[in-house]
C-alpha cells in the first residue's frame, strides 16, 4: 500500500515566496518517492544540484523558470508543482517542473513556462533509463496523478503538456510512454564540424556562397561589418531592447501577435539576463554595421548546445542585403569556435533552417482529462490542434494563411478594421 502524507499549505508563506515543502510525499510499495513542491526556493537547492549532474535542455533550468515564474507565472495565476521522484536509496531519478492554472472553464496542468520554452521535457538523472524502465515510469506517473488528485489546492480538470522532444539530451523522453499527438510545428538542430569552413562548405554551395560573400561586401559599403558578443549585463540589457524592437516591428509586418507587449514577458527576459546564471547559460550578440546595429539575437547554451531562441534585424534600407542571415553564419562560426557541438534552431518550420539541417525532429503533445468540466475543455483543444498540423504540414495552406495574416496587417497598419489575425 503507498503511503501518503498531505500537509497544509500556508498560502502566505507561497506569496512571500518563502519554503513550505514537501507539502506532499508519497512512499510507493516498490521503494520509490515522491515528493511535490508548490514554491520554487524550497526545491531551489535540489533543483539546481540536479541540473549541474543531470540530463536536462537549457529551458529547464532553474534559472530561466524561476525568472519566468516571478515575471509572468505568479502575475497569471500559475502555480508551480514540482514533482521530485527518488529511487530507493534516495537518489533523485527525475523532476518533473509542472504548473496548475485556470484556462477557460478549467483548470490545466501544464509545464511550467511551457509558452516560452521551446522545448518541455523532465529533468533526468544521468542513468535514468538504466534506473527506470518504461513499464516502472508508467507506474510512478499514475501515482503522480494520484498524488496531485489527493491535495485540493492542486487538483486539475484537464492534462496539457506540449512541446515533448523525443529525448532529453542522449536519452530518451520517458514521457512518450504516454498516449502522445504530434505538435503541430518540429524541431530542427544540426551537428557542428570541427571548423567553420568546413561545416560551412559542407552545407552551402559554391555559388551561394559567391552571394553571401556579395552581400557581406555591400554591407561594408556602409561601415564596418562587426559581430560583437555582449560582455557585461548592461550591453546585455541594451542588445535585448534592441531586439525587442526589431523583433516587435517584423511581428507588426507579418501580423503576428508580438509576445513583447504582453504583460511580463520583456521583464521576464530582463530578468533572465540580469540574472547570476546569465552568464553561463545566455549568449547574447548583434552584428553592427558601422554605428548601426543591424541584427541582434538572444540564444541559450547548456552542454555543448547552442539554442538559437530569438532574433531580429533591422526593417531598414539594409534589411536587402540579409543582416539576418549574416548573422546567423556568425553565429554558427562562434559555436563552432567554442566547441559547441550541436546547433539547435529549436522550435518552428521555418524554411531556412533546412538550408542547415537534414531534417526535422518530431515533438509531441499530451493532453487528457480527469473530469467531466476537463472533458469538455479538452476537445476543443485536441481540434484545434490537428488543424494547426493539417495547416502548417500543408505548404499551400501555410502559405495562404501566412500572406492572410500579411494583409490583414497592412490593412491594421492603414487604419483597417480587419479581425485580429490568428
Amino acid at each position: 500500500m503507498a503511503n501518503t502524507t498531505v500537509a497544509v499549505l500556508d498560502d502566505a508563506a507561497v506569496h512571500r515566496n518563502e519554503p513550505t515543502w514537501p507539502a506532499i510525499s508519497r512512499k510507493l510499495e516498490d521503494g520509490f518517492g515522491l515528493a511535490v513542491y508548490d514554491n520554487l526556493a524550497s526545491v531551489e537547492a535540489i533543483w539546481r544540484e540536479f541540473e549541474s549532474t543531470g540530463d536536462c535542455t537549457a529551458f529547464q533550468t532553474f534559472e530561466w523558470l524561476s525568472a519566468w515564474q516571478r515575471q509572468i507565472g505568479a502575475k497569471n495565476g500559475f502555480t508551480p508543482v514540482i514533482v521530485v521522484a527518488r529511487d530507493q536509496a534516495g537518489a533523485i531519478l527525475f523532476i518533473l517542473p509542472f504548473a496548475t492554472h485556470q484556462s477557460g472553464i478549467a483548470r490545466e496542468l501544464v509545464w511550467l513556462g511551457s509558452e516560452l520554452c521551446d522545448y518541455n521535457a523532465p529533468l533526468l538523472a544521468k542513468d535514468f533509463a538504466h534506473r527506470l524502465q518504461p513499464r516502472q515510469f508508467v507506474f510512478v506517473w499514475q501515482n503522480v496523478l494520484q498524488l496531485l488528485r489527493a491535495s485540493p489546492p492542486l487538483r486539475f480538470d484537464v492534462i496539457h503538456l506540449e512541446k515533448m522532444p523525443e529525448t532529453v539530451r542522449s536519452q530518451r523522453n520517458p514521457m512518450l510512454v504516454l498516449k502522445t499527438v504530434l505538435h503541430p510545428s518540429g524541431s530542427y538542430a544540426t551537428p557542428l564540424a570541427q571548423s567553420w569552413e568546413t561545416f560551412y562548405a559542407a552545407k552551402r554551395s559554391s555559388s551561394t556562397r559567391s552571394r553571401d560573400r556579395a552581400k557581406r561586401k555591400r554591407l561594408a559599403e556602409y561601415g564596418k561589418v562587426e559581430f560583437v558578443t555582449a560582455k557585461t549585463t548592461r550591453e546585455a540589457l541594451d542588445t535585448i531592447e534592441v531586439l525587442a524592437k526589431q523583433k516587435s516591428a517584423y511581428f507588426a509586418r507579418h501580423g503576428i501577435s508580438n509576445l513583447f507587449a504582453r504583460p511580463g514577458y520583456f521583464d521576464f527576459l530582463k530578468d533572465f539576463v540580469s540574472s547570476p546564471g546569465a552568464a553561463r547559460l545566455a549568449h547574447i550578440s548583434e552584428l553592427r554595421v558601422g554605428s548601426q546595429v543591424v541584427a541582434a539575437n538572444f540564444a541559450l547554451t547548456l552542454g555543448g548546445r547552442y539554442y538559437y531562441v530569438l532574433s531580429s534585424y533591422t526593417d531598414g534600407e539594409l534589411s536587402r542585403l540579409g543582416p539576418g542571415a549574416v548573422h546567423l553564419q556568425e553565429l554558427l562560426r562562434y559555436a563552432i569556435e567554442n566547441l559547441f557541438t550541436i546547433f539547435d534552431f529549436t522550435v518552428g518550420d521555418e524554411r531556412y533552417k533546412l538550408d542547415w539541417c537534414d531534417g526535422t525532429s518530431a515533438l509531441h503533445d499530451y493532453v487528457a482529462t480527469v473530469t467531466v468540466v476537463g472533458a469538455a475543455q479538452m476537445w476543443p483543444i485536441v481540434a484545434f490542434k490537428a488543424l494547426k498540423r493539417i495547416i502548417k504540414q500543408t505548404p499551400v495552406l501555410w502559405a495562404c494563411f501566412t500572406r492572410l495574416r500579411r494583409t490583414l496587417a497592412r490593412l491594421r497598419s492603414l487604419g483597417g478594421t480587419g479581425a485580429e489575425a490568428p
